[in-house]
């Protein structure tokens, strides 16, 4: 083994250690893990009993309180105790996977571990490797390594669980895959495994054809696998199986023995998998080898496929293997019939000509398909396929469209119910951060330390005991801020005052933001630390003025006056990040009453709300977004107008805009849900930061829609952006919240124009994203709106005479026929006629055509 076990030659401690088990805390601490084995290998078995006893107690009390680098060193030799010194395979295992210990091993980590185990007893090494094994979950099999090398050393049965097998699938090789004892009881199973997707499927198709090559598989058996395996996992199945498929090259006779199964893949399949299917079925068919049945069966799979690619495949098989049996021609009609209702151009003028020359050979059904069908063509083909069809073709009237869904604000969590349950929502408030977790712990903490505080208090000590400051933010002469520290601070402070006092008294050191916040985020992390001083000071803080009403974020304006008007009873001074976030919570129209009852108010809260109140809130602030830099250094802005001097500074706060990027977007409307716009200048800076991330910062815009309040230049810019978002899960949220506005008669369609043009010149947004989250919301029901916005950048996104047209203009000009022929618009788009007047028939030419024939 590459660490033998000898007597370790570095210095030691000083002074000596007395007993074994200072001896090996010294090691431990030092992170000598060789130095450790070495020594642990010399104690007989009641030292090492010794040192068996005190681990557990050390590493639970130790995994709490040390820092995370000082616990990184100690991590490995701890298991090296664990696993020299306990005695029964059980407690070793155990030891392997207790959740404070290191997952991750290198491969000098592997073999000091495997070389302790070596010196146990065969069996007993063979108990702790079914053991390992059966204790492996997947993504990753902890500790794989130790008990694979087990495993092959004993020559025990191969365990049988899935994590084992695909952790010795992540390290097969193609090129010693053939002397691995353990392919003899895996190999054949490969292609059955359940988690076959969590391994490397290249690696694992490269040692599949190798092994078959080699013939310690069997071809046959593989093939049936295969297919087997593409069926089974339908519109999930990889391509890396369909590559495989191909590496395997099938003779004519392989393949015949799966006609009907490749015939199932193709309705559902991937691409990949899809082309596989079909390119064997057509050498079938050119073969002889087809049924007329599966030919029909394949014709009309594929007809119904969305993909260009596909469907431009089946028309030409379908005009081949029309040449060679001409009682096809109605099977191969119902597939162009089918093909027709296609929007896209370029697919139905090719559907219709193939069409147009099987006429003289078509049977009833297959005229009559075409017949219908062809109601739904655009006016120049629908007229081609009416002479060559009997005539009298009519237009088919524009699709009914759906009824427009008005998004709903999800429903409030329950408040919590017991201190116990606080403590536990509090130990749950992890990453990534979720605000009404935030809410409800703010707004449970402020009701528990009023109603039952020693029974709070009592539940929270072991939370924060034992005591360590990095907990809450204090590292050395650093200092991190996050939302999480800010909770955390807001508890320590009425569960130990003493010791947050202390923590308050600190110097205040550097202070180091570990993510960029932006001014709705710092409101957030103010309305929490400013719970510190009055539990500091005993006073405490009965109720919250700012926890929401509604899942739009928005208080009840009698709500908010209920919360004013017991503070003033029990003469409590409304703290002002929590009063600032409550008046940005009330909705922006008053009943009479409120309005009266807020005039009744004495304290200083109470008087800001009245005039809050009376003057009917706070005015919306216009915002402007402008594009700046130059390069990969391009940059978007909003800005806001100075503020109301006579607004409180936690409000004013708020009109300093920037940017970056932080996972707490989602909780940015929340904030201000009756000032869209100011949240929205916000968003504008952080959303591009996310722009190819998959971390659901998108949702923002939901929210957002959902709000009350003026949307303008900033909306309309985060709108685009979220429509822009390389993820199309992501950019769902985008038109959700488009579908939102659209169904409020809220769209602002001449800015959203305006900031689609902007982004798409500018190369910070794709226009043919754009465009695919206004076809979705032309298909949802939105197509009035959508037309507003695509009628609106014609002019600025068309090419001009002789510029290069980009990526995505066909497709704009497209989603733009859709939605005008639902909407039966008539317009006159001199832009669009300019193009389609060009010469030549280029997709953008003739979708230009289509529009200007629809529109004119």
């Amino acid at each position: 083994m590459a660490h033998a076990l000898v007597a370790h030659s570095g210095a030691h401690p000083s002074p000596a250690p007395v007993t074994a088990w200072e001896e090996t805390l010294a090691r431990v601490t030092s992170g000598d893990a060789t130095g450790l084995a070495a020594y642990l290998v010399t104690l007989d078995e009641p030292g090492r009993g010794k040192v068996a006893a005190e681990l557990p107690g050390y590493v639970t009390a130790t995994a709490r309180t040390a820092g995370w680098r000082e616990w990184a060193r100690q991590g490995r030799p701890l298991l090296v105790a664990g696993v020299a010194c306990m005695g029964g395979a059980s407690a070793v295992t155990a030891w392997l996977f207790r959740r404070e210990l290191p997952r991750w091993l290198n491969d000098d980590d592997v073999e000091l571990l495997v070389g302790l185990l070596r010196r146990r007893p065969v069996e007993w090494q063979a108990d702790v490797a079914r053991r390992i094994a059966a204790r492996m979950r997947l993504p990753e099999p902890r500790h794989w390594a130790v008990a694979a090398a087990l495993v092959r050393e004993t020559g025990i049965e191969p365990p049988d669980g899935e994590p084992f097998i695909v952790g010795w699938l992540r390290r097969l090789h193609p090129e010693t895959a053939g002397r691995d004892p353990l392919v003899a009881a895996y190999g054949p199973r490969i292609l059955e495994l359940d988690a076959l997707a969590q391994t490397s499927l290249w690696q694992v198709v490269e040692t599949v054809v190798r092994l078959v090559h080699d013939g310690l598989l069997d071809r046959a058996a593989v093939i049936d696998a295969v297919v087997r395996r593409l069926l089974r996992d339908g519109p999930a199945a990889r391509a890396e199986l369909a590559g495989l498929h191909d590496r395997l090259d099938l003779d004519i006779d392989e393949s015949a023995r799966h006609t009907r199964d490749y015939t199932g893949l193709l309705p559902a399949g991937p691409v990949a998998v899809a082309d596989v299917a079909l390119a064997q079925l057509r050498r079938l068919e050119e073969a002889g080898r087809l049924e007329e049945e599966l030919f029909a069966e394949a014709m009309a799979a594929l007809a119904f496929r969305p993909e260009k690619k596909l469907l431009r495949a089946a028309m030409s098989w379908a005009g081949d293997a029309v040449l060679r049996e001409a009682g096809r021609v109605d099977t191969v009609l119902g597939t162009l019939a089918t093909i027709f209702t296609q929007d896209t151009l370029a697919l139905q003028e090719r559907a219709v000509r193939l069409a147009v020359r099987l006429a003289p050979q078509a049977g009833p059904a297959g005229r009559e398909a075409v017949r219908q069908a062809a109601a739904e063509l655009p006016s120049q083909l629908r007229e081609q396929v009416s002479a060559a069809y009997g005539g009298g073709i009519a237009e088919a009237a524009p699709p009914a469209a759906p009824p427009l869904p008005v998004g709903e604000c999800p429903p409030l969590p329950p408040p919590i119910a017991s201190p116990e349950e606080l403590v536990v929502e509090l130990a749950a408030f992890r990453w990534p951060p979720d605000v009404w977790v935030f809410e409800r712990l703010l707004a449970g903490l402020a009701e528990w330390s009023h109603r039952d505080p020693e029974r709070l208090r009592q539940a929270l000590r072991p939370w924060w005991h034992p005591f360590t400051p990095s907990a809450y933010g204090h590292h050395g002469r650093e200092f991190h801020e996050n939302l999480f520290i800010a909770v955390h601070r807001a508890f320590l402070a009425f569960a130990a005052p003493e010791r947050s006092r202390k923590l308050t008294a600190q110097p205040p050191g550097r202070r180091r933001y570990p993510d960029a916040p932006g001014a709705p985020e710092l409101l957030y992390r103010r309305r929490a630390l400013e719970l510190v001083t009055p539990f500091e000071e005993g006073a405490g803080y009965p109720i919250l003025l700012a926890t929401p009403t509604a899942g739009s974020g928005h208080v009840e304006p009698s709500v908010l006056l209920d919360r004013l008007e017991r503070q003033e009873a029990a003469g409590v001074r409304a703290l002002p990040a929590d009063l600032a976030q409550a008046l940005l919570r009330l909705p922006r129209r008053f009943a009479p009453a409120d309005v009266e009852r807020a005039a009744r108010l004495t304290s200083e809260a109470g008087r800001t709300c009245a005039a809050w109140m009376r003057d009917g809130g706070m005015p919306d602030p216009e915002a402007t977004v402008t594009v700046h830099g130059a390069g990969d250094d391009v940059r978007l802005r909003a800005w806001l107008g100075a503020p109301d001097p006579g607004l409180p500074g936690e409000i004013r706060a708020l009109f300093e805009v920037q940017d970056g990027h932080t996972y707490s977007l989602t909780w940015w409307p929340l904030a201000l849900p009756a000032h869209r716009e100011l949240a929205a200048a916000h968003l504008v800076g952080y959303l591009p930061w996310s722009m190819d991330a998959n971390d659901r910062q998108t949702q923002a815009l939901i929210a957002l829609a959902a709000g009350d309040g003026a949307v303008g230049a900033a909306t309309a810019h985060a709108l685009a952006y979220g429509m822009g978002h390389v993820n199309p899960a992501e950019r769902a949220a985008a038109t959700d919240a488009f579908l939102t506005l659209a169904a409020r008669g809220e769209t602002p369609a001449e800015a959203l124009a305006a900031a689609v043009t902007s982004l798409v010149t500018a190369d910070l947004v794709k226009l043919n994203r754009v465009v695919s989250v206004l076809d979705d919301a032309t298909q949802a029901g939105a197509h009035e709106a959508v037309w507003a916005v695509i009628s609106g950048v014609l002019a600025g996104l068309l090419p001009r005479e002789g510029e290069r047209p980009r990526a995505g203009a066909a497709d704009l000009l497209a989603a733009g026929a859709r939605a005008a022929r639902i909407s039966g618009v008539r317009a006159e788009l001199p832009e669009v006629a300019a193009v389609a007047g060009r010469k030549g028939s280029s997709r953008l030419v003739q979708e230009a055509r289509r529009l200007i024939r629809l529109v004119g």
